[in-house]
């Protein structure tokens, strides 16, 4: 079992029960732990399981929201790109994006002026800047088609995006919240005093009951069925599923620079180096109206990413070249509009206070970028309810790992290899990336790789599953080869094997 709680007893009152793992749950209790409010956390599966762990992994200010005068909420994702990248070095860092001006679809003049105001709406800026490219004489424009003559360079950012939410989370226990995973809360009511809610450990099958004062629905996909049938409440509020979907072919070029596409059919489709090897292609959007859940991408969707990247790129892609996909349905919030790629990606906080006590606060929409910012509103939105409730804190307050000099996790790398010489250098800088200062818990009395006992492939170890299951929630292959990590890219069938039998010895050892 992985980060054991204790276990409350009914008379408990705690200040807050957050239902949900995504990003906004565990950015809402980490927040909320900081001001000193007693929280738990429960997410019926495992943390970013579905939505948080199935993004195109950028913090950016969306570029493309401008054409919807999305201004406040470009400046607010601006403003929080460049705090997020000091306050999680190790897994959020600079990316440069090629725009190939694309004939006959938006003309360059919206293009430049875009991202002049891109430029300019962040206040405080240590990215570049955009700048005009002449694609054929630039390495950029090396593995597009000829006929793409000129483009626009300019900055964003990369983000490990399950990793965000773990980093949330842990950081959120270290406040004093206590984080449960694979447990769903099967209801909740107010009650005198408040709210009593019926909890149930999915491993164990056993329930119990806790008590609350207020109750945070952050359960993405299934707010809407979260708050009207779990809480029993209505709203004015609605949410719009969409699904996403995401491909990955080898590697498609040299270099590190990513691409945004221009579509025909208005959207805009990313193609973002991937795990050193790789090329990530994405998102669609289709409107999704099953109920949430697990969600493969279709034959369409990955003919359609496909025929995004052959508009551009000189060398073409079918599905055959697709080595792995993910997809995942994406809670916006239902502005009405009638294009699913138009509607808004901000966020709204819905707050059901009709007892004039014991709040029940819900979170419609929102991106991975401005989650952050997201939980100091919620918060805010509580504090009526809270008398002493502690300032906002966590603009500059490092993740866990993040605490580094300088924010600089290359100089970091270079201690650590320095520490722990016999890693190889691949293994060392993969630690380093994914855990930042964290990673010396993993090699901590080891002075050889042997210490860090039986090997797996793409260079985990026992060490480091350990330091998953005990640290970071996991529990199964999935949470270790797909969420904490991208190893399962680089896993063989018969090193699967030996990881599942390495977690079952560990379980019965436990």
């Amino acid at each position: 079992m992985a980060a054991a709680s204790h276990a409350r007893g009914p008379s408990d009152l705690l200040d807050l029960l957050v239902i949900g793992g995504g990003i906004n749950g565990t950015g809402i209790a980490r927040d909320a732990a900081g001001r000193g409010l007693k929280v738990l956390l429960c997410e019926r599966g495992d943390l970013a399981e579905f939505t948080s762990s199935s993004s195109t992994k950028l913090i950016h200010g969306g570029l493309r929201y401008l054409e919807y005068y999305e201004f406040r909420l470009v400046r607010e994702a601006l403003a929080e790109r460049e705090r997020l990248l000091r306050l999680a070095p190790h897994i959020i860092w600079p990316l440069r994006f090629v725009l190939p001006h694309d004939r006959g679809l938006r003309p360059a003049w919206m293009l430049r002026l875009g991202l002049f105001l891109y430029d300019h709406l962040a206040r405080l800026r240590t990215l570049p800047g955009s700048k005009m490219v002449r694609l054929r004489t630039s390495p950029e424009g090396a593995p597009l088609q000829e006929r793409l003559t000129r483009g626009f360079v300019y900055s964003d950012c990369w983000v490990e995006d399950s990793r965000l939410v773990v980093l949330n989370a842990m950081d959120a226990r270290a406040r004093g919240a206590e984080i449960r995973t694979r447990t769903g809360v099967e209801s909740a009511r107010r009650e005198e005093g408040g709210w009593t809610a019926v909890i149930r450990d999915a491993a164990t099958g056993q329930s119990g009951t806790v008590r609350a004062k207020a109750v945070v629905n952050a359960a993405g996909p299934w707010v809407g069925a979260t708050l009207g049938g779990t809480l029993g409440l209505g709203s004015r509020a609605a949410v719009r599923l969409i699904k996403g979907s995401h491909i990955v072919v080898r590697r498609l070029y040299e270099g590190e620079q990513a691409y945004i596409l221009q579509q025909p059919d208005s959207r805009i489709v990313f193609a973002i180096p991937y795990e050193r090897d790789f090329t990530l292609i994405g998102t669609t959007d289709v409107p999704y109206g099953d109920e949430p859940g697990p969600v493969r991408i279709s034959a369409e969707e990955t003919q359609y990413l496909c025929d995004c990247i052959n508009r551009s790129f000189a060398r073409r892609i079918g599905p055959a070249d697709v080595v792995w996909s993910y997809s995942g349905v994406r809670p916006l919030y239902d502005d009405a509009a009638a294009d699913a790629s138009a509607v808004t990606r901000d966020y709204v906080l819905d707050l059901d206070d009709a007892a004039g006590r014991l709040p029940a606060l819900s979170v419609f929409g929102g991106k991975i970028t401005t989650y952050r910012r997201l939980a100091e509103h919620a918060i805010e939105k509580l504090r009526p309810y809270f008398p002493g409730l502690g300032p906002a804190w966590t603009g500059a307050a490092p993740l866990p790992g993040g605490a580094m000099p300088g924010a600089d996790p290359e100089a970091f790398l270079a201690e650590l290899s320095r520490e722990a010489p016999y890693l190889p250098a691949e293994t060392a800088r993969r630690l380093a990336r994914a855990y930042g200062t964290e990673a010396r818990t993993i090699v901590r009395g080891a002075r050889s790789l042997a210490d860090l006992g039986e090997a797996f492939d793409g260079g985990l170890t026992a060490a480091e599953v350990d330091y998953l299951v005990q640290r970071e929630w996991a529990r199964t292959i999935d949470d270790i080869l797909w969420r904490r990590s991208k190893l399962g890219l680089r896993t063989s069938p018969e090193s699967v094997a030996r990881l599942a039998a390495y977690l079952t010895r560990r379980a019965q050892a436990a």
